[in-house]
């Protein structure tokens, strides 16, 4: 397959966010969040208070659900949270995290076009493996950066360790994700960002925190690619 039009010979870097992005998987985190603050006896917070900080590593997660918690009882809470979340993952498998519709095909077309892929998220380098594993997906990405390794979104430094492992410089990277974690992480790293409407921050906010893009469905996510590049000149 020859590079998508516009973009002629170049080879992108492709970074991609994970939940909200590649997977839904708000109900489980929100099954998760709810079980470790029940048990730790704190207030549950509101669905929409925890989709919005799915993207953030789990400790900061906890911390910006409850801003007032000491520093000593976030660590437990974060185990309490992972302990649910792997229960869950345990008991439902792949259907825990299902990929959005359209989105394999996306990626195979990319990949297949000559562009390197790669993963930026909150998870921890292992919890990711297993979804891509699960999903078929692992073996077409060239890095993968998660948030046990490097400090949370929106600070850019998973970013630039994927783009170090690819050899790509920020002006042929493109950061593709559902949150402004995403689109303030690639503007700190003097990346591109693309946001995408199928997530957990709505569109405004996205393009607010600097999102370049918005891709309406997965499926659009080529054509979204090709418009910016055309558009910059790339």
């Amino acid at each position: 397959m020859h590079p998508h039009p516009y973009i002629g010979d170049m080879s992108l870097l492709i970074v991609f966010d994970c939940d909200g992005t590649l997977v839904d998987s708000q109900g489980a985190i929100i099954a998760a969040v709810r079980s470790a603050f029940d048990l730790a006896g704190l207030p549950v917070p509101a669905d929409e208070s925890i989709r919005r900080i799915v993207g953030l590593s789990v400790p900061e997660a906890m911390q910006q659900l409850l801003p007032e918690l000491a520093a000593d009882d976030i660590p437990p809470l974060v185990e309490r949270f992972r302990a649910a979340f792997l229960e869950y993952r345990a008991t439902h498998g792949a259907s825990l995290e299902p990929l959005f519709p359209g989105i394999r095909e996306s990626l195979v077309a990319l990949d297949g076009a000559g562009h390197r892929l790669a993963v930026a998220t909150g998870k921890s380098r292992r919890g990711l493996e297993i979804t891509l594993r699960n999903h078929d997906l692992l073996d077409l990405f060239v890095a993968l950066e998660t948030a046990d390794r490097h400090p949370s979104k929106p600070h850019p430094a998973m970013l630039e360790a994927a783009m170090a492992a690819a050899g790509a410089g920020a002006e042929e990277t493109l950061v593709v994700g559902d949150t402004s974690y995403d689109m303030l992480m690639a503007k700190a790293a003097r990346a591109r960002g693309i946001g995408v409407a199928w997530g957990y921050h709505p569109e405004c906010e996205l393009v607010a925190a600097g999102a370049a893009a918005i891709a309406g469905r997965p499926t659009e996510l080529g054509d979204t690619i090709t418009a910016l590049c055309e558009g910059t000149g790339s």
